[in-house]
């Protein structure tokens, strides 16, 4: 069941237009609670990535509100970027230190914290995502999912209480998505609240508790993922496997 707690996450009739007059996310409201693992789904254009950019305060909405544990995203953005970690699809987009080590201590070296507390917190992440035997490669060196978990490391540095990850399979091989899944179902059940964006379902509906369908900007279902699961093409996403439906579902 979904968790009854506090909202973690409060969005309020949340809307975005682009410069060039396109909507991007249109009405949105939805409150996200301390613990859930939610999957956010829908074609290419729906708005997975535009609302997952509103959580954080990369983008500013047009009218409407999201307040992080209470507190709205435009009144402390700082604040907001600390407790949502956003990880983007394209991995070498965010890395940006001359070894493994250096790029997951950019982060908490930018809030000014002693280099004992860096060092706890690099040391924390890179063994949270495995590639604490990789501190001092170079990240080009890196595989896919290696990359893409060296991401998720950077993030975790800045301890957010909320991780959310576009398309975190995107591009990789099946090892590099074992590798990546096995790391978010890790950090869920060490307690972190998991908001994912992915075109497959396959790969999360046995971890998730809740999925959201995205169409045209806004959201045509939310609710527990088995009640929802099965009305994924009308959002344009292919459904998952019957045998695997069947599994989880009867």
């Amino acid at each position: 069941m979904i968790p009854l707690n506090k909202p973690i996450i409060e969005i309020s009739h949340l809307s975005h237009r682009f410069s060039d007059g396109s909507q991007g996310i249109d009405d949105i409201s939805l409150k996200i609670v301390k613990g859930e693992f939610v999957v956010v789904a829908g074609h290419n254009g729906s708005g997975k990535t535009t609302l997952f950019r509103h959580l954080n305060g990369l983008l500013t909405p047009d009218t409407g509100e999201i307040k992080v544990d209470g507190i709205s995203v435009s009144a402390d953005i700082l604040r907001a970027r600390q407790m949502v970690g956003l990880v983007f699809q394209d991995a070498d987009s965010q890395i940006v230190g001359e070894t493994v080590c250096e790029d997951v201590a950019f982060g908490p070296e930018n809030l000014c914290l002693s280099p004992a507390e860096v060092h706890r917190r690099v040391t924390s992440a890179l063994s949270a995502v495995g590639l604490e035997h990789l501190s001092d490669q170079k990240p080009h060196r890196l595989s896919g999912g290696e990359k893409r978990r060296l991401a998720i490391a950077g993030i975790l540095a800045m301890e957010p209480q909320v991780l959310v990850l576009d398309e975190p399979f995107a591009n990789l091989d099946h090892s590099g998505m074992l590798q990546v899944l096995s790391q978010i179902v890790d950090l869920h059940q060490a307690g972190k609240t998991i908001i994912v964006s992915t075109h497959d379902l396959d790969k999360t509906m046995e971890y998730a508790n809740r999925l959201i369908l995205m169409k045209n900007g806004s959201i045509i279902k939310d609710g527990l993922f088995a009640n929802v699961i099965r009305d994924v093409e009308c959002a344009g996403v292919k459904m998952p496997c019957n045998c695997r439906m069947e599994a989880l579902y009867g």
